[in-house]
C-alpha cells in the first residue's frame, strides 16, 4: 500500500475525527450548564442558526481554494517546479485574505435577513449568534489556504494538528465562558450562547498561530526560492487558474451545508403553514432531527472527508497514469467503507444511549438519530466520490452531479416535509445525496472498474456484522434500558469496545486484514 496514502490518512483521520468528537463531549458539561432541557434545546436551536450559515459562508470561501492550491502545488512539486508551487500559495493567500473580510462583511450584514427565515423564537436573539461567529470568517479562508500548502506537499500532520489546536482551543473557552457567564456572574445562558459562538475565532486564531509558526520554520525542505512581490504582480495567468479550478471544489465543498441550510431556511415556514405548529413547537423539531443529531454524524462524515483529502493530491499527481490511478481509488474506497460502515452499524445500534449522554433521554430523539446515521452512510459516500471525481479533472461532472442532487432535495422538501415533517426533511436529503452518489461512482468505475475483492469481502464482513449485532440487540438488547447519563456512558463505552473487537475478529477472519494492513490486526503476524 501507499505508505503516504496510509500516513496521510492517519493524521486526517485523526485530525478530524478527533476535533469532531471532542466537539461532541463538549455538548455534555455545556449542555448540563444551560438549567433546564427547554434552555438545553434553545441553546442548540440557536446554536445551530449561528453556525449553519457560518459554515457555508466557510465552505464557499475555503471549500475551493485550499483543494485547488493543494492540488497544483501537488502538480508541480510533481514536476518539480518548486517556484510556480510558491507562488501559487502566495497568490491564494493574498486573495483569501480579501475573501474573508469581504465574506465576514457579508455575513454581518445578512444576519437579520437569515434570522427572521430560521427556527428560532427570538430574531434578536438569532441576529445576535450569527454576528458572533463573524471575528472567525474573516480569518479562517487564509489560516485555510496555509493548510492546503501542507495538504499539497502531502505533510499532513500539520494539518491533522492545526485541527486538533483549533478544537481544543475553542472547546477550551466555550466550557470557561460558559461556566463564568452562567455561574459566576449569573447572566442569561443566551449570552453564554454567544460566546460560546464567539469561540470559532479563538480557535481559528489558535490554530492560525501553529501553522504560521511550522511554515516559517521552513518544516518542508524545498530549494531556498524567494517569490517577490513583482513575480505576484506578473502572474495573473495563474490566479484565473487558480479562481477556475476551485470554483468547483466551492460547490462541492459546500454541498452538504447547502442541505442543511434548505432545511434550516425552509422548515419552519414549511411547518408553520402546513400543521398549524407554533414557532416554540417548530424549534423544538428542528433541535430533535437537525441541530442534536448533526452533531453526531459530523463525526462519522469526517472520515470520508479525510480519507477523500487524502487522496486528492495522490490522485491529482498521477492522474497521467491509469494504473496507479485504479490502484489509489480501490484504496480509497477500500479504506473509507472499512471505517465508515462500523462505525455507522454500531452507532445506529447504540443510538438511545448516545442520544441520552448528550442531549438527554427521549422517544423521539434517538429515531430521528437512526435516520440521520443511515443517512450520513450516503453523504459520506458522495462526498468522497465528487472529491475523487475532480482529482483527475473530471470537476464539471463533479458539479453537474450535485446540483442534480441539490435540485432534487429543492423539489422533495415540501411534499415530504408535509407528509412526514422532520423525517421528510432527512430523507429529501438522503435521496439527493443518493441520486448524486450513484452518479459520481458509476462515472468512476466504468472509467478504472474498481470493484476488486477486497470491496467486495468489506461489505460482506459489514453484513455480518451488522447481522449478529441485530440478533444480540434483539435477544438481550431488551435487558438494558438506561435512564441516568452515567450508565449511558458505560453502557456504551462496553458495548463500543466489545462491537470494535467483534468487527476487527471478522476482518481478520476474512482476510481483509491482511489485504489492507498486510497483517492481522488482532495478535497478528506480518503476511509472508
Amino acid at each position: 500500500m501507499n505508505k503516504k496514502f496510509i500516513a496521510g490518512s492517519f493524521w486526517l483521520s485523526f485530525g478530524s475525527i478527533f476535533s469532531r468528537a471532542v466537539g461532541v463531549a463538549y455538548l455534555i458539561p455545556w449542555l448540563g450548564m444551560m438549567g433546564s432541557n427547554q434552555n438545553a434545546n434553545t441553546a442548540q436551536a440557536l446554536f445551530n442558526v449561528a453556525y449553519t450559515p457560518y459554515a457555508l459562508f466557510i465552505a464557499l470561501g475555503t471549500a475551493g481554494f485550499p483543494s485547488a492550491i493543494a492540488r497544483g502545488v501537488s502538480e508541480y512539486n510533481g514536476i518539480e517546479n518548486y517556484y510556480e508551487s510558491k507562488k501559487l500559495f502566495y497568490l491564494g493567500f493574498v486573495f483569501m485574505v480579501i475573501t474573508g473580510i469581504l465574506s465576514g462583511f457579508i455575513l454581518y450584514s445578512i444576519a437579520p435577513l437569515l434570522a427572521s427565515t430560521s427556527p428560532v423564537l427570538s430574531k434578536t436573539n438569532g441576529i445576535m449568534a450569527i454576528r458572533a461567529v463573524v471575528p472567525a470568517m474573516v480569518i479562517l479562508p487564509s489560516m485555510s489556504i496555509v493548510r492546503g500548502w501542507f495538504q499539497g506537499n502531502q505533510e499532513l500532520s500539520y494539518f491533522g494538528v492545526s485541527q486538533i489546536f483549533e478544537q481544543v482551543a475553542r472547546i477550551i473557552f466555550i466550557l470557561l465562558s460558559t461556566y463564568l457567564v452562567i455561574s459566576i456572574f449569573h447572566q442569561s445562558f443566551i449570552l453564554a450562547v454567544y460566546f460560546s459562538v464567539f469561540g470559532s475565532f479563538v480557535g481559528a486564531l489558535i490554530s492560525y498561530i501553529y501553522l504560521v509558526k511550522a511554515y516559517t520554520r521552513n518544516k518542508i525542505e524545498f530549494p531556498n526560492i524567494q517569490v517577490g512581490l513583482k513575480d505576484m504582480y506578473h502572474s495573473r495567468r495563474i490566479f484565473i487558474r487558480l479562481v477556475v479550478q476551485s470554483l468547483p471544489f466551492v460547490f462541492v465543498g459546500s454541498g452538504i451545508t447547502i442541505m442543511q441550510l434548505i432545511d434550516q431556511l425552509f422548515f419552519k415556514s414549511i411547518m408553520l403553514s402546513t400543521h398549524h405548529f407554533n414557532a416554540a413547537d417548530v424549534q423544538q423539531i428542528y433541535t430533535l432531527f437537525s441541530a442534536n443529531p448533526n452533531k453526531i454524524t459530523t463525526v462519522i462524515i469526517s472520515i470520508a472527508l479525510s480519507i477523500s483529502e487524502t487522496s486528492l493530491p495522490l490522485l491529482a499527481s498521477e492522474f497521467r497514469h491509469p494504473t496507479k490511478i485504479k490502484k489509489l481509488l480501490e484504496q480509497n474506497i477500500s479504506y473509507l467503507l472499512f471505517l465508515l460502515l462500523p462505525i455507522a452499524i454500531v452507532a445506529c445500534f447504540l443510538a438511545p444511549e448516545i442520544y441520552g449522554l448528550f442531549f438527554g433521554f427521549s422517544q423521539l430523539g434517538p429515531k430521528y438519530l437512526i435516520w440521520n446515521i443511515l443517512q450520513s452512510i450516503i453523504l459520506s459516500m458522495a462526498i468522497n466520490g465528487l472529491t475523487v471525481l475532480q482529482a483527475p479533472h473530471q470537476s464539471k461532472r463533479a458539479l453537474v452531479y450535485l446540483g442534480t442532487g441539490l435540485i432534487v432535495k429543492v423539489v422533495l422538501q415540501y411534499p415530504l416535509v408535509y407528509v412526514l415533517g422532520g423525517y421528510g426533511a432527512i430523507l429529501a436529503t438522503g435521496i439527493s445525496f443518493l441520486i448524486t452518489g450513484v452518479l459520481c461512482y458509476r462515472s468512476i468505475l466504468y472509467r478504472v472498474k474498481v470493484i476488486s475483492r477486497t470491496i467486495r469481502r468489506i461489505i460482506t464482513c459489514n453484513l455480518i456484522y451488522a447481522a449478529v449485532l441485530f440478533i444480540a440487540h434483539v435477544t438481550v438488547g431488551g435487558l438494558f434500558n438506561p435512564t441516568t447519563k452515567g450508565y449511558a456512558f458505560l453502557l456504551s463505552s462496553v458495548i463500543g469496545v466489545g462491537a470494535l473487537t467483534l468487527y476487527i475478529l471478522i476482518v481478520d477472519k476474512l482476510g481483509v486484514s491482511y489485504i489492507l494492513f498486510n497483517r492481522k490486526l488482532i495478535f497478528g503476524k506480518e503476511k509472508k
